[in-house]
């Protein structure tokens, strides 16, 4: 595949994730993971592509009065320095993409069984969560983010179904500023550690096209029924995992 191949998947990838709340790290860095490009590189690109794509999302959560500070906070203040602390840790590229294709198939699974929603996604359910709980979730999936180099909604929206946080788009919601900010957080950590020169025109374009898919499916996320998103979501984090673990196990 040539570079404007590499640019459609990855204007696709951005359209459908942000659509569901995500930035689409896992599948960038699928894709990104058939070309013999330097390791860092890969994750790095993953990690800027994620921020672009999920700011519009927040601008629009927040537009829309999706997004419940208050619980948020909690969430992210603790996984900004763990995902920091996981980024800068050194790990294989064979353990890093064992971590992620195992990670993305557990969260597929997760998401595909909690199919039923009776919430109609005015009200938020009661989960009965702590401060202390949520701080410890967002602490640990920050970490894990860090470690194998994406935002983290992939994990965190999962459990936050299961565990009946909020409505399915408060959700969406949270998981998008939960990106955010630790793709924000892997981005410094990563550039603490760089060893490899970066081919900045390939970064740029992929950028761009993230940008433009992203654009449109943060606008249409907030139109679709959450069944629809959940298991669309499902199905786009099991390809993602099967794949890395086909190519790299």
């Amino acid at each position: 595949m040539g570079h404007w191949e590499i640019f459609l998947f990855f204007l696709i990838i951005a359209f459908v994730y942000s659509s569901v709340g995500f930035g689409g790290g896992s599948s960038y860095l699928a894709v990104l993971a058939m070309y013999n490009l330097p390791y860092q590189e890969i994750r790095l690109t993953a990690l800027i592509c994620n921020v672009i794509v999920v700011m519009g999302g927040v601008y629009i959560y927040i537009k829309n009065s999706q997004i419940d500070w208050k619980k948020v906070v909690p969430i992210t203040l603790v996984s900004v320095p763990m995902a920091y602390a996981g980024a800068i840790l050194k790990i294989s590229q064979e353990t890093f993409f064992l971590i992620l294709g195992i990670t993305l198939i557990i969260a597929a699974v997760l998401l595909w069984i909690k199919t039923e929603t009776k919430n109609d996604g005015k009200t938020a359910p009661d989960s009965g969560f702590s401060l202390a709980g949520n701080s410890f979730l967002g602490g640990g999936i920050g970490f894990l983010s860090g470690l194998v180099g994406i935002g983290g909604g992939i994990f965190l929206s999962p459990l936050l179904n299961l565990m009946k946080w909020d409505t399915p788009r408060k959700i969406a919601a949270t998981s998008s500023v939960f990106i955010l900010v630790n793709s924000v957080s892997g981005i410094f950590g990563q550039l603490s550690k760089l060893s490899v020169d970066m081919d900045y025109f390939r970064i740029l374009s992929l950028c761009l096209a993230v940008f433009i898919g992203g654009q449109i499916g943060s606008r249409m996320s907030l139109k679709w029924n959450p069944l629809i998103i959940k298991r669309m979501t499902a199905i786009l984090v099991l390809v993602a995992g099967v794949n890395v673990l086909i190519k790299y196990w």
